[in-house]
This record gives C-alpha cells, structure tokens and sequence, in this order.
C-alpha cells in the first residue's frame, strides 16, 4: 500500500498534470477540430497502414505521406467544389450587396403575391436580408479557420501513423481499466467512428447526387449549387433536404412552372426523401447503427462545441456517454467474473 505521504505526492502530480492539459486545450480550442479529425482518420486508417509497414514492410513515412497525400485528394474535391460552385456567389454578394438584398426582396414579395398571402414582413425581410452583410464575412474567417484545421489535421495524422505503436502502448498503459474494457472501448470507438466519420457523409454525398438530378431533370436554375447544398443539409437530421428542396419547389409554383414545379415535389417527395431511409437501414446498419435521437441531440451537441465538423463528432460524444456509462457499469457495478450474484435467503418469519 502506498504511504500517505506518496499518495499526497500522487495528487499533487496529478493535479499539476490536469491543469496543463487544461491550459495546453484552453489555448489551442480553436484547433481542436483539426486535431479530432486526425485521431479519426488515424481509427480508419490504422488496421491498412499496419498491414502495410508490418506484412509488405513498407516504410513508415513513405507510407504515412501516401495516406497524407490519399486524405489530401479526398478532402480537397469537396472542398474545391464547394468553393467552385459558391465562391462566384459569395464575390457578387460582396461586390453589390445593396443589389442582391433588392433582388431577393423582389423575388419573395413575387412568391409571397402568387401564393396570395404574407409569409414574411416587409420590415421582418428587410432585416433578415441586411444580417447577411455581417454573416458573410464570419463564414469567410469559418472558411480560413476550416482551412487551418485541416492542415492541422494532416499534420497531426502523419506523426501518429508513423508512431502509432508507441502511442497504443502507452494509452494500453495509463487507461485505468480492466484489459477486458480497453478492448471493448477499442472495439466500440472503431464501430461509431466508421459509422460516423463514414456512413453520414456517404449518406450526405448520395442525397447530394439524387437531388441534383432531379433539379437537373426539372429544370431548377443552377442545379449543382443546389444540389450540393442539398447534401450540406442532409447532414441535418429531421429537416435535412427539406430546407433545400421545399423553398425551390414553393418558388417555381409561384414562377408559373406548374408542371415542373409538381415533377419536382414528387421526385423530392419520394425519391430524394426515401434515399436517405434506404441508405440508412443498408450503410449504416453495416458500419453501426446510430439511433436517431444520438443524431439529433449530437449535431446540436457538436455544432456548438466544434463547429460544422461537430456534425460529426457531435453524435460522437453523445455515444462516447454511453459507452462509457456502460465500461463504468462492467468495471464497478456489475458482478465480477467467476462470482455469483447473492441469493435471497429465506424467510423464516412466515407461517408454517
């Protein structure tokens, strides 16, 4: 048993080491996402890059800076074509802010007469539209910092592939748990990272695609940017392309394009809105099923701690709650291996 005067020492140390922690994330919050990204990639990429260095006897950086430059390509078409696609927008807003609020205005007062009643006020539009000229230039400092953090991440993704052994040793040694519970904690992180970091996104990306198409079959005005949007948004549980699709289909009933206007709301309706249910119960269901409700209390959970990457590694947490709720469980609630539970002893007090 360790003296008093060790354990004293013990927590002094302990203490000394949690309130650096605290300062070193304190200070470096903002890059946070970066680094979440990295342990992600490195969950996803570890099993084939071990394969590699230990089996084919590759090299450790050689092979590290093949998977930097693999995320790099994959990473970087997303985001080339979101910059592709909106950045023209962006540059008319700034050049003549004055002519596309006016514009807008213009476009739903039309909407607002076809429909024949007021959605928005005059006054309550006016508003909303001048917000605009404050929130573009914070989603363009989100854009830098985005940028920021995925260098980070990639930075910080090569030195744990490359030590990643080292690293594993030392988590295997300081986790205070049972070995059975770093298994399980191993096993389930690997579970809700594929179902996450890989099944949401593919799940966003192929809304994404079946949308665009109908726009495209339909005649929508600039049907890429909309359909890009449209898996932006499938990110976002219960809403989700409806945010997109509903407010397209309102302004081409009230632009007289009856026909096209109904062929949109019916593909939207039944395709684009079943997509997501079929995918779901095949992709996810094969990389781990997320609860709906995890999702939904995970976004809002994430968004506000990390941004829009916390669409991510919001449902993250939230799971990572239960998980450890469950390891607490095994580790000082449940009845040990090898012991069986007490049995009632009878009650000698009743009658004969």
């Amino acid at each position: 048993m360790p003296s008093f005067n060790n354990r004293i020492k013990q927590i002094l140390l302990l203490s000394v080491i949690l309130l650096l922690v605290y300062l070193v994330i304190k200070e470096l919050y903002l890059f946070l996402p970066g680094v979440l990204g990295a342990i992600t990639l490195y969950i996803l990429s570890r099993a084939n890059y071990f394969q590699l260095i230990f089996h084919r006897k590759w090299k450790k950086g050689w092979t590290a800076g093949m998977f930097i430059i693999y995320y790099l390509i994959l990473i970087g078409l997303p985001v080339f074509l979101a910059v592709t696609l909106i950045s023209p927008k962006i540059n008319s807003f700034l050049a003549d802010p004055n002519a596309t609020i006016n514009a807008a205005k213009s476009s739903i007062n039309t909407i607002q007469q076809q429909l024949g009643f007021t959605v928005v006020s005059e006054s309550s539009l006016t508003s909303s539209l001048s917000k605009l000229t404050t929130i573009i230039p914070s989603l363009l400092n989100s854009t830098a910092n985005l940028i920021t953090n995925l260098a980070i991440m990639l930075f910080v993704l090569y030195h744990m592939l490359v030590n990643g052994r080292e690293m594993e040793r030392v988590l295997n040694r300081i986790i205070p748990l049972k070995q059975d519970n770093i298994n399980m904690l191993a096993h389930e992180t690997k579970k809700m990272v594929k179902a996450n970091a890989l099944g949401i996104p593919l799940i966003s990306l192929i809304q994404g695609v079946t949308a665009a198409l109908g726009y495209f079959l339909f005649q929508v005005p600039e049907w890429g940017l909309w359909g890009f949007l449209t898996g932006v948004f499938a990110f976002f549980p219960v809403i989700g392309t409806m945010a997109i699709w509903v407010p397209l289909v309102i302004y081409m009933y009230a632009s007289s394009t009856v026909p096209l206007a109904t062929g949109l709301l019916l593909y939207s309706v039944i395709v684009t809105g079943n997509v997501d249910y079929i995918a779901r119960i095949t992709l996810l269901k094969k990389m781990g099923d997320v609860h709906p409700v995890i999702t939904i209390l995970g976004v809002i959970v994430g968004l506000g701690l990390f941004g829009f990457i916390g669409l991510i590694f919001g449902p993250l947490v939230i799971n990572y709650i239960i998980l450890l709720f469950n390891v607490y469980m095994n580790e000082f609630i449940d009845t040990p291996p090898g012991e069986l539970p007490p049995q009632p002893q009878p009650d000698d007090s009743g009658d004969q």
